[in-house]
């Protein structure tokens, strides 16, 4: 029985096949509901504004105003909206930028139709998803800002970071092993072919290692590994 309140989208994209393609893909889901469309940043605020969805899947390059700027306005002015990124570029300038901005979710559009739903349930919920690839960049970003060179100040981390001080339970060693994988982008799937593991016990390690370094996902975890010296 599909869902009472189902999780509503508004697909911002300035290809229109993009679009028709998303809307067929995910309305095949029955916790989804596609209630707009925009095709640059300047419709999606009025879009946003009119019919207030749970989630935007938003392209960041687009003509009239980009994707980053269209996250800036709509988070200055409703700062609960949610938004995913979902492009076909990984530069490190629409990364750091599309997150700085306020996006919850940055996916490669090369994503497979399960991993896209999830994380739109994941962001839908409160909480934040990234691409594997895209997570190695932030990592290797924090790296750099937190360990900077002599002479210069250090500067700030361009997310924010997760709960400092000592664990309250320590990880085991399977545990420090899988955040190890995972800081390094390596998805659920890849991570148990590795270790010779199932997905679904993959996934309950993550948890576990999410609630024991007080991290909320796992680009979070990542950083707050590196933070407390596991990776």
């Amino acid at each position: 029985m599909p869902p009472s309140h189902p999780i509503t989208l508004l697909l911002v994209d300035d290809q229109r096949l993009m679009r028709d393609g998303l809307r067929t893909l995910l309305e095949l889901e029955e916790d989804f509901h596609v209630v707009g469309e925009a095709e640059n940043g300047q419709e999606a605020l009025t879009a946003f504004e009119k019919l207030a969805p749970d989630v935007v899947l938003m392209d960041i390059r687009m003509p009239i105003m980009n994707g980053v700027e269209a996250i800036r306005h709509l988070r200055g002015k409703w700062p609960e909206a949610k938004v995913i990124i979902l492009t076909t570029f990984d530069d490190d300038a629409y990364v750091f930028d599309g997150l700085r901005a306020g996006a919850l979710g940055y996916l490669l559009k090369d994503v497979s139709g399960d991993e896209l739903a999830d994380a739109i349930r994941t962001v839908a919920k409160g909480g934040a998803l990234i691409d594997p690839s895209v997570t190695r960049k932030v990592v290797a970003e924090f790296a750099r800002l937190t360990n900077p060179a002599r002479g210069t100040s250090p500067a700030q981390p361009v997310s924010p970071t997760p709960g400092t001080g000592p664990l309250h339970e320590p990880l085991s060693d399977r545990e420090q092993e899988i955040l190890r994988l995972l800081a390094e982008g390596l998805t659920n799937r890849e991570i148990a072919q590795k270790l010779y593991l199932a997905e679904g016990t993959v996934k309950n390690y993550i948890s576990s290692i999410l609630l024991k370094i007080d991290a909320r996902d796992r680009t979070q975890a990542a950083l707050r590994a590196r933070e407390l010296g596991l990776i």
